[in-house]
């Protein structure tokens, strides 16, 4: 059996970890509601732009437009393949970065020309380490989703896009479904697809009649970067709420484990104890009778 004094400096180490771990699930917890209403403040917003995309669609279902342009007359094996991986900065959160990064291999595996983009120190570390080549690294991004960072990444993927320096983009996320299950995600950002825009079923005199000035076309070109902006936002704000979520998760599994550890080690203490108080009373008792 330890000795008391082992046992006490065990004790403090694990109080002193759990105030550290239940501190993370304060934190977790405080971010995971800021991020959740930053991306419900501007929803409607990002939701009104699919709408009106939608709206086109369906009044100029002949519309040949170049963000639309799926470029079949490139053969699967030479098309180039954007993917945009989003990982968290640190770790503690569970196998939410395991998770995504295993999904990025797997794409990347299935993918001749594909470039990487990478968010999060957690991932660049990881494709650095297995000797994966980074395209472009965008930095500080993971812990502070704004709206500023995705309009820098939408920039940069249209213009490759258009420059055709990339057939295709998909940005590789965590979806948050609920507190107990996120799921990695693959979202394809461009070229878009018609099917994916929802048929708008309202029929006021407004939708059967509408002109776009200057062009269909010039109102597209303003749309879609915008629409593309508000995807890559929402999917880096879904992946901060489920590193949030993930670590909330770990977090309070590791303070119930430091509190069960704390309750044994109490019991354990006490039983050290009294056994050095029923030792010392022993040792009296025999001694007193030693000098009779």
């Amino acid at each position: 059996m330890a000795s008391i004094k082992e046992i006490r400096t065990h004790i403090k180490s694990v109080e002193q970890t759990l105030k550290i771990t239940n501190a993370m699930y304060l934190i977790s917890s405080s971010n995971l509601r800021k991020a959740r209403k930053q991306l419900n403040d501007v929803e409607p917003y990002f939701q009104k732009i699919e709408t009106t995309i939608s709206d086109i669609l369906h009044h100029s279902p002949e519309i040949d437009h170049r963000f639309f342009d799926k470029r079949p007359e490139i053969p699967a094996e030479k098309r180039k393949v954007g993917y945009i991986v989003v990982t968290g900065d640190k770790g503690l959160a569970g196998a939410y970065n395991h998770n995504i990064l295993k999904l990025a291999e797997h794409k990347l595996e299935k993918t001749p020309n594909a470039s990487l983009f990478v968010v999060g120190q957690v991932g660049r570390s990881y494709f650095q380490e297995h000797g994966i080549p980074i395209d472009v690294e965008f930095l500080y991004t993971a812990q502070d989703p704004n709206i500023g960072r995705a309009r820098d990444m939408s920039e940069l993927m249209v213009e490759l896009f258009l420059k055709e320096s990339l057939d295709e983009v998909y940005i590789l996320f965590t979806k948050m479904v609920n507190s107990f299950r996120m799921e990695p995600t693959v979202h394809k950002l461009l070229p878009l697809d018609p099917d994916v825009f929802p048929v708008c079923e309202d029929h006021s005199p407004y939708h059967q009649h509408v002109t776009y000035v200057p062009s269909v076309k010039a109102v597209m070109d303003r749309l879609v970067p915008g629409y593309v902006k508000g995807d890559i936002f929402g999917a880096l704000v879904e992946s901060y709420c489920s590193e949030q979520n993930a670590r909330m998760t770990a977090m309070k599994s590791s303070s119930d484990n430091a509190r069960a550890m704390l309750q044994n080690l109490n019991l354990s203490y006490n039983r050290a104890r009294q056994a050095a108080i029923t030792q010392e009373i022993t040792e009296v008792v025999g001694g007193a009778q030693a000098s009779m």
